[in-house]
């Protein structure tokens, strides 16, 4: 028995000098970096197979997590969602379907679109009628979102039945601007004004889209949200299905079909390898009707931050579901948190690896890493605003050894690319050394 205690003992103390080892390693090039030094940031680190945390610097501080905020929408959507999203919900009556949006953000959208929906729409013979159903309190932008950026191809309008993305795609022909939905081609004008570079502006009340007089680049493509409206759905709608749909107001039955459309963890995916903010905004809206039935996705926010209490060291502060309100506040140490319960919600290594880019080969990854033997090491999400640079995930080691990190960057000035390469840095010693 002695000797037994004594093997034990000598097995634990020797795992401690090398967990120690291993984490004064990285405590010292965190603290050596001249590129972190300017700045404030949090790093945690936990092994998935002995179940500790190895490393904590900054771990229960708080920071602006960016679009580390598509973590928590992905586990939401994980534990609300089906294996299909639903893509609209519908009743017949007589000769007339009547059909309301469910915030399904996949209907006609560039990379996502099944035709389910359109196909079922154009397919019928039975007289179609819209009904709006968006809540009174859901505004269209979420607190703290940057007015400025209206018209930018990631800050599209959340709504409750998106179509094309809720954006206009301008690409050039020839000599020649064509939009798609082409619906927008007579609200292109020119302002007259000759500039070195080309360039398209929304107005911001209406869909005017001004270009300047400058020619217009060869393979020039770009997105521009347009100002969304139930009329303007229609139309678009019309234009697509050629053929009648009517506006009309409906007390929705308590008792609807539904018909699905994408799978969700492509939809995912999508989210959280190009890091879309739109899909973000809308998975929150889904599963707020899912759950409440109402597009209440403050109220989602505010019972998901009571839940997580029961499986978080920390609390958490969001506002959006994406990551553009810089009022979102977490911590390193929840995020991860947050990571162990997806991975044990998934329950799948490959499973999981899909939902997250692969450094190296993908999405937000693909340059930031190199592969380690023609493989990929590290599985994460990014997220960037101005002075804000974050990446958490998960990390295989050499050794063999699974671990999951949190590596959240505040308040530094100028371009983000030094504290990604860092980033990426360190990353890629733990990955060599653990």
């Amino acid at each position: 028995m002695t000797k037994l205690l004594l093997v034990l003992s000598i097995f634990f103390f020797s795992t401690y000098i090398t967990f120690s080892q291993d984490t004064s390693l990285i405590s010292s090039r965190l603290y050596q970096s001249p590129i972190f030094k300017d700045h404030i940031f949090g790093f945690s680190l936990y092994d998935m197979d002995q179940h500790q945390f190895l490393l904590g610097t900054n771990e229960d501080k708080y920071f602006t997590p960016a679009s580390n905020t598509k973590i928590f929408t992905l586990f939401t959507a994980l534990k609300n969602l089906e294996d299909s999203i639903p893509a609209l919900h519908y009743i017949e009556k007589g000769d007339s379907l009547l059909f309301w949006g469910t915030g399904d953000p996949t209907f006609l959208h560039p990379k996502l679109d099944t035709r389910k929906v359109y196909n079922f729409l154009a397919e019928t013979d039975k007289k179609l009628f819209y009904v709006g159903d968006l809540t009174a309190d859901e505004p269209f932008y979420r607190m703290g979102w940057a007015m400025e950026d209206y018209d930018e191809y990631y800050q599209p309008e959340i709504t409750a039945f998106p179509i094309y993305g809720n954006v206009a795609t301008f690409r050039s022909v020839g000599h020649k601007l064509r939009v798609s939905p082409a619906r927008f081609q007579v609200d292109i004008a020119s302002d007259g004004v000759a500039t070195d570079r080309f360039w398209i502006r929304r107005d911001w009340n209406d869909n005017t889209f001004l270009i300047n007089n400058t020619n217009i680049p060869n393979s020039y493509i770009t997105q521009k949200p347009f100002k969304y409206s139930d009329k303007l759905f229609v139309q678009l709608l019309q234009d697509t299905l050629h053929k009648q749909v009517n506006f009309i107001s409906y007390p929705k039955p308590i008792k609807v079909d539904t018909l699905y459309s994408a799978v969700t963890r492509d939809v995912l995916r999508e989210m959280m390898l190009t890091s879309d903010n739109f899909l973000a905004e809308q998975l929150m809206m889904v599963v707020a009707l899912n759950r409440y039935h109402a597009f209440l996705t403050a109220r989602l926010r505010k019972d998901m931050a009571t839940f997580y209490p029961a499986y978080l060291m920390d609390k958490i502060d969001l506002y959006d579901g994406s990551g553009l309100s810089p009022y979102n506040k977490v911590t390193p140490r929840a995020l991860v948190d947050l990571l162990l319960m997806i991975a044990r919600e998934v329950n799948d290594v490959d499973e999981l690896h899909y939902l997250f880019a692969a450094g190296g080969l993908e999405g937000t990854l693909r340059n930031t890493y190199q592969l380690d033997g023609g493989m990929p090491f590290v599985w994460a999400k990014t997220g960037t605003l101005k002075g804000v640079y974050c990446q958490s995930g998960y990390i295989q080691a050499r050794s063999g050894r699974n671990l999951a990190f949190s590596f959240l960057h505040n308040n530094f000035i100028g371009s983000p690319m030094p504290v990604r390469q860092e980033v990426s840095r360190i990353i890629t010693f733990i990955r060599k050394n653990f």
